[in-house]
């Protein structure tokens, strides 16, 4: 049963759909090549395969899973933040903040959306709240929120924030958890998780209903044992190649 009033279903499968679209290069085959672009460590491999007792194949598997994560990292921030054009009295402008609300007395709310509660050191947190004041010294009559999908809490509170060792805050700024901006901006406390229960449903349905979306085989391991049956000792050859020692090796 469709229980979200505030977005038609339609719009929202459309929107999960072009975000699974964002996912395309993270379902191609990961190569050797596109594997190392980085050099890969293989030390840090060595210690994790074996502190954490598992072979070096389950290691290289981690890895990839830990290359595409960071690459639909931008896919889950594109879900959050571009569902709000879905949504009455939102929009999500192409610069500047993320989400813009006007409430129905007229008064706006801009938002600064952000995964999790972490991410931001201290100069960014800095740089966005200098961002929000000069936003209030432009309109007197809005509000500017730091929205958390992942908070500490459910919370809409004052946000304090360290400028030069100090303590600063400003009543029309504050730190909101994403429940708590859903519930503001379509008067149901519960919608945010109401789009959590329906996700993973209309998910499938996409899924069922497209058959590109699958994932490839990855080759990464496959050339590292065409170049040396141990895997382990292919990766040494593949980062220290020139180095004193493995260079023989390689000759």
């Amino acid at each position: 049963m469709w229980d979200l009033n505030f977005i038609d279903r339609e719009n929202f499968k459309k929107h999960v759909s072009n975000t699974i679209q964002t996912y395309d290069d993270t379902l191609k085959s990961i190569n050797l090549q596109s594997f190392n672009s980085n050099i890969i460590d293989p030390i840090k491999l060595t210690f994790d395969s074996k502190v954490y007792r598992k072979t070096i194949e389950e290691v290289i598997d981690n890895e990839l899973v830990r290359q595409r994560d960071k690459t639909n990292t931008n896919a889950i921030g594109y879900f959050h933040q571009n569902l709000f054009k879905y949504i009455a009295n939102c929009e999500v402008p192409n610069v500047g903040f993320d989400v813009i609300y006007t409430r129905p007395n007229g008064s706006k709310v801009y938002v600064e959306m952000k995964n999790k509660h972490n991410t931001m050191n201290s100069s960014a947190a800095q740089k966005t709240f200098l961002k929000m004041t000069t936003q209030l010294l432009n309109d007197d009559n809005c509000d500017c929120y730091l929205v958390e999908i992942i908070a500490k809490k459910s919370q809409n509170i004052i946000w304090n924030v360290s400028l030069d060792y100090e303590k600063v805050s400003n009543e029309h700024i504050k730190r909101v958890s994403i429940d708590k901006f859903y519930e503001e901006v379509t008067g149901d406390k519960e919608a945010f998780y109401k789009i959590c229960k329906q996700l993973p449903i209309i998910i499938d349905e996409i899924i069922a209903e497209n058959d590109e979306f699958v994932v490839e085989d990855d080759t990464v391991i496959s050339e590292l044992r065409s170049k040396n049956p141990d895997i382990l000792k292919s990766l040494y050859m593949l980062a220290f190649s020139t180095y004193e020692g493995f260079k023989e090796e390689c000759e």
